[in-house]
């Protein structure tokens, strides 16, 4: 039988939308700090190729390489150089990408709630 890898990768892409939360939220909060570069998250299946073999942490008080941590990039974006306060943060974008990550957690979530819920029911009977 073959191990279930579909609660793995939803863990993965909520640690994702994690870090790309965080991100956007800092961009959000330097919208006003002169000659800020915006800062984004790589792709999430591009980060899923890159995500492979890490270094082992043997005991509890070694440091752990957070791979999702290194897709983060900074630099202009395509549409917009600089603004006039000295930036590149745009915040209508910025916001936008806030309702996306709500409705990506959201259906991960509701993903996970419903395989669970299917697993269950196969168990009862």
């Amino acid at each position: 039988m073959q191990p279930i890898q579909l609660f793995e990768l939803t863990s993965k892409q909520a640690h994702w939308l994690t870090v790309r939360q965080s991100v956007v939220a800092g961009n959000i909060a330097n919208v006003n700090t002169p000659g800020y570069a915006s800062r984004e998250v790589a792709a999430f299946d591009a980060v899923l190729q890159e995500t492979g073999t890490r270094m082992a942490a043997t005991q509890p008080g070694h440091f752990r390489e957070d791979p999702m941590r290194g897709a983060v990039r900074s630099g202009k974006s395509d549409e917009i150089d600089v603004l006039p306060s000295g930036n590149s943060v745009n915040l209508p974008d910025e916001l936008s990408k806030t309702a996306e990550i709500k409705r990506l957690y959201e259906l991960n979530t509701g993903m996970v709630k419903a395989f669970n819920r299917m697993m269950l029911l196969t168990v009862r009977r």
